[in-house]
Formats: structure tokens, sequence, C-alpha cells
């Protein structure tokens, strides 16, 4: 027993420790030297403390209450979420610019037009006045018409934004399935047949060559067998690269369970043809990128050691579509021939999927839809938020329509007042078609583009309000906080220095 200053002195003669009345032991100081227990306890409190005051520190440096899960779980969830409709929102803001530069570059085009047909309808009025001239003037007038109609049309065929063409008519061109039994989906890019689609029409399609899976069905050099539950030879093989090991108690049954829970390796599925008393390996896709290389090294399934190979058939078919909506010249039969598997596509980027059921079909079958003429444009934070924007085709063949019987833009005649008369209505009726698509245009900048510009800038401004709350600091607060652990820190490193210095009065013990 250890014994300190006064205490030792009042143990009495026989070494007992002094009592209080009522048999109480005083309490005794207890000195040790290999467990500074006063250090310890400084030492856990500092380090709780240091963790305290890195966070904090780490929180001002960033300004953010959050800086990683640990920090708050349930924030962190909620305000990633914000985060993710924020950047969509970004992302929305900068499509509808996208849209309003795409939608000037229309109106701009647009307005040339209309310069050029107000020129168009002077010439017309002009060579109307036949009283004051002459037939070499009318065919000047003429010459000039002709020369602006031909401008007209050059404008329509090569106004683009970035490398889509968005006046004559293939803007925007959308294709849609019409008998999800047999077509999956199908894509358009706006040309057919090295033609711009400008009308709606249905996409018809006749299956020439039918998509096939690579197969060993009919494979003479598989071995025979009785039964399902007929053992292999032990051995192993191959199948596309994946290794197979069989011993003499394996059946039929096994080995091809065994290479079925392996197809999402190989691409191979195993089945037990009954019939002909055979194994057949058929792959999982169709088309010519889809293979069965068998190698058996031991003759576990052919009848002896070899190799077998086979690789599936793309589909072909033929596809009609009528690009100019029911008129002449319009209807063409393209075969799609450049896909892979049950995938169809043409060398214009034209698609269409097939199904299984209608790989099988070879009938011609109305199974699409294809829309001209309407953009579409993303312009929001979420799916489906879209619009669209119809545009036509604004070829000189295409303006004027319906003023005068047979007649329209580029087969108007002013070499006579009689002729002239007609042209000018049928200039009156371009203008105004040239202004209806314009006032189209600028509502919808106006009124679709513009507003939701304004709206979604609303909802960032409150989005961002909310996820701030969420994961940034309040300065304020957090300096505060930040001062207090800095005096903790201090003064902990001061009574650790302080624990540390008490083993020394054991010395004076020693000494004595």
């Amino acid at each position: 027993m250890t014994y300190t200053g006064r205490d030792r002195r009042n143990a009495g003669a026989h070494g007992k420790a002094a009592t209080l009345p009522h048999g109480r032991k005083k309490n005794m100081s207890v000195f040790r030297v290999n467990s500074n227990i006063l250090a310890m306890g400084s030492l856990r409190n500092l380090q709780d403390t240091n963790m305290s005051f890195g966070s904090s520190m780490n929180r001002l440096a960033t300004g953010l209450r959050i800086n990683s899960a640990a920090d708050d779980p349930a924030g962190l969830i909620v305000s990633e979420s914000f985060r993710a409709q924020i950047a969509g929102i970004d992302q929305a803001l900068r499509n509808n610019q996208d849209a309003v530069n795409y939608t000037k570059t229309a109106e701009a085009a647009l307005d040339e037009v209309s310069k050029l047909l107000r020129d168009a309808r002077s010439l017309s009025i002009a060579s109307s006045n036949s009283a004051t001239l002459s037939e070499a003037q009318r065919q000047a007038n003429q010459n000039q018409l002709n020369s602006i109609i031909n401008s007209v049309t050059r404008i329509a065929q090569t106004t683009s934004y970035g490398t889509r063409k968005i006046l004559d008519g293939s803007a925007g061109t959308v294709a849609a399935s019409t008998s999800s039994a047999n077509v999956a989906s199908m894509a358009f890019s706006g040309v057919f047949n090295a033609q711009a689609i400008t009308g709606n029409s249905a996409v018809t399609i006749a299956v020439t060559t039918a998509a096939q899976r690579a197969t060993t069905q009919g494979d003479t050099d598989f071995r025979l067998f009785t039964f399902a539950t007929d053992t292999v030879t032990a051995g192993s093989f191959m199948i596309n690269g994946a290794t197979f090991t069989t011993s003499s108690s394996d059946t039929i049954s096994d080995v091809v369970s065994r290479i079925n829970q392996t197809s999402a390796q190989t691409g191979v599925t195993a089945s037990w043809n009954a019939g002909g008393n055979r194994v057949v390996l058929t792959s999982l896709e169709y088309g010519s990128d889809a293979r069965v290389d068998f190698v058996d090294s031991n003759g576990v399934l052919r009848g002896s050691a070899g190799y077998e190979t086979d690789e599936g058939v793309d589909a072909v078919a033929n596809v009609t579509v009528d690009v100019n909506g029911s008129e002449t010249g319009g209807l063409s039969t393209v075969s799609f021939a450049s896909g892979s598997g049950l995938n169809l596509r043409d060398i214009y980027g034209n698609t269409i999927r097939l199904t299984e059921a209608g790989n099988l079909s070879s009938a011609a079958a109305a199974w699409g839809q294809v829309t001209a003429g309407s953009a579409q444009f993303q312009i929001g934070a979420n799916a489906d938020q879209l619009t669209g924007l119809s545009l036509g085709n604004f070829a000189s063949t295409e303006l004027g329509q319906g003023a005068v019987s047979n007649l329209n833009l580029s087969n108007i005649d002013i070499t006579s007042a009689a002729n002239a008369s007609n042209a000018l209505k049928v200039i009156d009726k371009a203008i105004e078609d040239i202004s209806t698509a314009r006032g189209n245009i600028g509502n919808f900048m106006r009124n679709v583009l513009e507003s939701n510009v304004r709206s979604l800038g609303v909802q960032k401004e409150n989005l961002s309000a909310t996820e701030s709350s969420i994961r940034d600091i309040d300065l304020a607060q957090e300096m505060t906080q930040f001062t207090k652990l800095q005096i903790l820190q201090q003064s902990g490193i001061s009574m650790l220095a302080q624990a540390n210095q008490a083993p020394q009065a054991v010395l004076n013990l020693l000494r004595g």
C-alpha cells in the first residue's frame, strides 16, 4: 500500500490506516507512473475537440455545412436531389437559348424571303402597266422575277442551324411505330431516298430477309443421345471462349443447365432437341454480329473432337414512304439493308427496329407513321417537358398555292398584263404564307420560349435558396462555434501539459 504525506505519519504504530468516526476511511491520493489517468482523460477530450475543430475549419473553408455524407446523411439526399434539378434547369435554360437562336435563324431567313416577295410584287404591278412597257421591258421584269424565285428556293433549301436544314420541310421529322407488336421503334433523319420528307406519310414495311440467330440446329456432327438423362464423356469444351468441364457422371440435362447459367457471358443458350436427340446451341441475339463458336476437344457433345461455328443473319426489308404527302412522284421504296440483326437501317440514317413477330412477317404492312415539319425542343428540367415548332417547306413551289388554279410562285408569268394580274394574286398569297409563318415563329419565341425562360429562372432561384439552406453554413454561427472550439483546444493542450507534469510529484517520495 502506498501512503502519502500526512496519512503516512498518522497510520499508527501497527501500520493501520487512519479512520474517521463511524469507521469510514479517508480518501487517499494515489500516484502512479505507468498509467497517467489524468493525462489520458485530457488527451481524449483534446482529441474530441480537435475533431470538431477540424470539421468546423473545413466548413468555414468550403462554405458548406455538408461536405460529406457523414455530416448529414438525410440532408445530403435531399440536397443532391435539388442539385440535380438545378443542373437540369441550367441545361434547360441553355436549350431554350438554343431554341431561340434556332427560331431567330428561321425568322431571319423568312424575313429575307419577304423582302424578295415585295420586290416580286413591285415587278408584277409594273408589268401590269402594259400601256407604257415594251415587250423587252416586260421580259426584263420576268427575268428579274425568275432570279427572285430562284433565290427564294435557294434560301429554303440551304438555310440551316448547324447541319440541320430548317426551311425545306425536313426539320424535326418524327417517325413512330403504329404496330408495337411488329415494330419496336423507328427514327427518321428527314431524308428518304435522297429526298427531304416534306409531308406526313405511312411507313410500309415488307421483310425480304428475316433475321436469324446463329445456331447448331441440324448439325449432324453432334452426338446422338437417347434421353436427356444420358451421361456424357468426361472432358472439356469451349463456347465463345468460355470453358466447360464435364465428368462421366454428368447428364445431358446437367450440361445444358451449365451452359445456360453462363449465357450472359457467352451470348449462347443450349437446349435438348428430343426429336433430333442432340444438344442445340443458339445465340441470344439475332444478326451477323451474333456467333456460336464451339470447340469440343474431347468429343463431349460432338461425335468426335472438332470445331463448329455459325453466325446469324441480318434482317432486310423494303420500306415505302411518300416523302411529299401523296403528291405525284413522292412515293419511294428503299431497301433497308445496312442494319444489324432486327435493326433495319438505310444509308441516310433512318432506322427501324423490328420485333420477333415483325421479323417473321413477309407481307407488306403499314407499321409506322412519319410526320414532317415539327422540330422538338426539350425546354424543361424533367422528362417529357417538350415543345414543338412546325416549319414547313418554303420553296417557291410551295408558296402562293390556292390563289389561282394550277399556279404557285415557281411558275408565275408577268410578260402580259393578264398573267401579271394572276401573278400578283399568287405573290400576295405567298406573302401571306410567309407572314403567317413568321407570326407563328414570333409567337413561339415570345409566348413559349421567353416565357419559359422566365419561369425557369424563378424555379432555379427558389430551388437554389432551398438547397442553400440545407447545404450551406450560417457563417456567423459557425464562426462562433469555431472560436469556442479554438479556446477549448488551447485550454485542452494546457491541461494536457499539466496532467503530464503530475507524475513528477512522485519524485518527491523517492527523494524523501
